[in-house]
């Protein structure tokens, strides 16, 4: 007969094989029947938190989470933790998740490594874009609640979430931001409360001694100006009595920084846009903001959307073959035109805001003629034979 001690044993060990095999039933129904912590260790001292989020299931993750899973344990013999193994996973929702639970960013393994520079070593850009990027919810909190003696706080309690949200993405394109803000009423109604918060938390960055976040500073500079660009342009954009059709100062906005430029495609509307943006970061003296200017003003510039974007979600140890929304710059957007087949968007809306620059490309090569069936192609016979070895070599 098994001892008390044999059962928990048998328990665990059928929790850990239910997530190497992945099965989301087996691993809730055995869970349900484990009566004891959650936080035990196997043979290498990783917990059921770490299996599960090395595995990137994020169900798994919440159901160990809810059971008070401590996302800080572990006594792996390289001291990764949770939120090694969830970056390593590539999963950005399983890091989300530990993030939201107290995971530590900082923590390193033990060579050194955070979470974030793990998922930079293996290629998974995006998580390392989302633990970047975070932020505990009462940050934003705070300033929904009077300070000393204040009679009201600086951003209403109904916007902390949105905003919180906003902080959080990824994708920093200024029009995917504009659309995020279209499905956020609350936060365009309230623009100019929530880009004065912004500001307050990039001020807050810079005053924190030695934990001075300078690219979380500058990222709420950006996000605060863009709030505020959209708020101006409802200002001006206000419709008179007469007229019935309500301006859509979301559309007004991108399709501004989506017009090409003399050369029909270079964004120069956005790229001066944006450099303002960070001519006007108040913080001048910080290196990020004199790495973006030397990047900006050296004899070949990038694109500011790309030193932008370099600063906030960190540069790309390599270049990936990645399809991007035409619109917002979204990666691997779910839809191409139907019509040329040339351009990607994510959605109709996107699509719909870009028509007016892609129009007459896509009626150029919808316009051309196909091949023939019957055509002649003209084959070379020496790189014809040298894939053929390739092939058969690989």
């Amino acid at each position: 007969m098994e001892t008390k001690n044999d059962e928990s044993t048998s328990s665990e060990k059928t929790i850990f094989d239910a997530i190497a095999q992945g099965d989301l039933t087996e691993f809730s129904n055995i869970l349900t029947q484990h009566k004891g912590d959650v936080n035990f260790f196997d043979e290498n001292g990783m917990t059921a938190l770490q299996h599960a989020a090395y595995k990137g299931n994020k169900d798994m993750v919440q159901l160990l989470l809810d059971r008070g899973a401590d996302v800080n344990s572990g006594k792996h013999e390289y001291n990764y933790t949770a939120l090694h193994f969830g970056a390593l996973s590539g999963s950005s929702e399983v890091c989300k998740l530990l993030l939201d639970a107290g995971a530590k960013p900082t923590a390193t393994n033990s060579v050194g490594r955070t979470s974030a520079q793990m998922a930079a070593f293996v290629g998974n850009h995006h998580t390392v874009a989302t633990i970047n990027n975070y932020i505990p919810r009462s940050e934003i909190e705070y300033y929904s609640i009077p300070q000393g003696l204040q009679q009201e706080p600086y951003l209403p309690p109904i916007l902390v979430d949105p905003v919180h949200k906003f902080v959080l993405g990824v994708n920093i394109h200024p029009v995917r931001l504009a659309l995020n803000l279209q499905h956020a009423p609350a936060l365009l109604e309230n623009a100019d409360k929530a880009s004065k918060t912004l500001e307050m938390l990039s001020k807050r960055e810079m005053t924190r001694g030695s934990e001075t976040n300078e690219v979380m500073a500058f990222k709420y500079h950006y996000l605060s100006y863009i709030l505020r660009e959209i708020h101006n342009i409802k200002d001006k954009q206000k419709p008179s009595e007469k007229e019935e059709k309500k301006h859509d100062v979301v559309e007004i906005f991108a399709k501004k920084l989506l017009k090409p430029g003399k050369d029909g495609v270079s964004l120069d509307l956005m790229d001066s846009f944006l450099k303002d943006c960070v001519r006007e970061f108040p913080f001048r003296e910080c290196t990020t903001f004199h790495q973006m200017v030397t990047a900006l003003t050296s004899k070949d510039p990038p694109t500011a959307l790309s030193v932008i974007n370099c600063t906030i979600n960190g540069q790309r140890g390599f270049l990936d073959a990645i399809p991007y929304c035409s619109s917002c710059g979204e990666e691997k957007p779910a839809k191409k035109c139907s019509k040329c087949k040339s351009v990607q968007y994510c959605d109709r809306e996107c699509q719909r805001l870009h028509w007016f620059v892609h129009k007459k490309a896509c009626n150029r090569e919808s316009s051309a003629p196909a091949p023939t069936v019957n055509s002649k192609i003209n084959i070379d016979a020496n790189e014809l034979s040298s894939e053929l070895q390739n092939l058969i070599a690989g």
